[in-house]
């Protein structure tokens, strides 16, 4: 059945007058379009129920000045390292440093131990996250070397080397990670101290390859090893031994820009070498970017 509503007089001006205004509206909008290009907004609407008259207006978004431009300029610098990739890895795994009452480590032999919270492991995993921290992409290789006989770890780290090579990786610099060793009666000065705090000193070793038939290009990684060095010394004197250089190969032939760093010696706590780490990790910095 069809429903008539029947309006009062004040109800059907205000009918009227709604209606009007929202013609007026209308209008105003086309010609705001019409002018300005923008895509259309909703139309005003109009609702009636119950016999009641409800109408609501929609409005348009706020003009928007299209003659503002928002710039984002970055607020940091890239990393310095970023792009560059490390190998680090320990062809002598275990070595380890002085011993410490209440930091006590079981011992394979002096001087050395297999739990890698002491040994060169620890000190690789403290080294790659300052390298990490300063925007370098580290690979740390934690293969123990050493066993079943030390004599023959540089053929097994070679191996572990060669393998990298066939798979494609490759790398701005590789690094075997040491501790040195002395006599207790050595008058090698065993830490500088900066700001207050102990640091073991480090070394850069090289090898010539002499009795290899493949050698190394050892002047191209004595370059390397002076850079560090320098780098080193310039951040804290002292900190670093000259670079030493041995006929050994020490797996150097494998690609350019291989070294060997001592770090510390066996009189050496690890608490000392540790603290000299982001030194160290600047120091690589400094050379991967010259």
């Amino acid at each position: 059945m069809a429903r008539f509503y029947v309006w009062k007089k004040g109800q059907a001006l205000a009918v009227l007058l709604g209606a009007a205004l929202l013609l007026t509206l209308a209008a105003v909008m086309a010609t705001v379009l019409l002018t300005s290009g923008e895509a259309p907004v909703e139309d005003a609407t109009a609702v009636f129920a119950g016999g009641e008259l409800i109408y609501m207006v929609e409005t348009p978004p706020p003009v928007v000045d299209t003659s503002l431009r928002v710039e984002v300029i970055r607020s940091t610098e890239e990393p310095p390292l970023s792009g560059k990739r490390v190998l680090i890895y320990h062809t002598h795994t275990w070595e380890a440093f002085e011993q410490v009452e209440g930091s006590r480590y079981v011992e394979t032999e002096k001087w050395r131990s297999k739990d890698d919270s002491v040994n060169m492991v620890a000190v690789g995993n403290a080294l790659t996250a300052a390298l990490e921290a300063l925007g370098c992409t580290v690979v740390h290789d934690e293969t123990a070397f050493e066993p079943p006989d030390l004599s023959t770890a540089y053929q097994r780290s070679l191996k572990m080397l060669e393998e990298r090579q066939a798979a494609g990786e490759t790398y701005d610099m590789y690094i075997d990670l040491h501790r040195d060793a002395v006599a207790s009666a050595s008058s090698i000065k065993r830490t500088v101290n900066v700001a207050g705090a102990e640091l073991a000193r480090f070394m850069v070793l090289v090898g010539k390859g002499q009795g290899y038939e493949v050698k190394p290009d050892w002047q191209a990684n004595f370059s390397v090893a002076e850079k560090l060095t320098q780098s080193l010394n310039r951040q804290a004197e002292g900190i670093c031994r000259d670079v030493k250089v041995k006929t050994g190969r020490f797996n150097q032939h494998i690609a350019p820009c291989c070294v060997l760093i001592e770090c510390g010696l066996n009189y050496n706590t690890l608490e000392q070498v540790l603290n000299g780490i982001p030194y160290l990790a600047q120091a690589i910095c400094d050379t991967l970017t010259q």
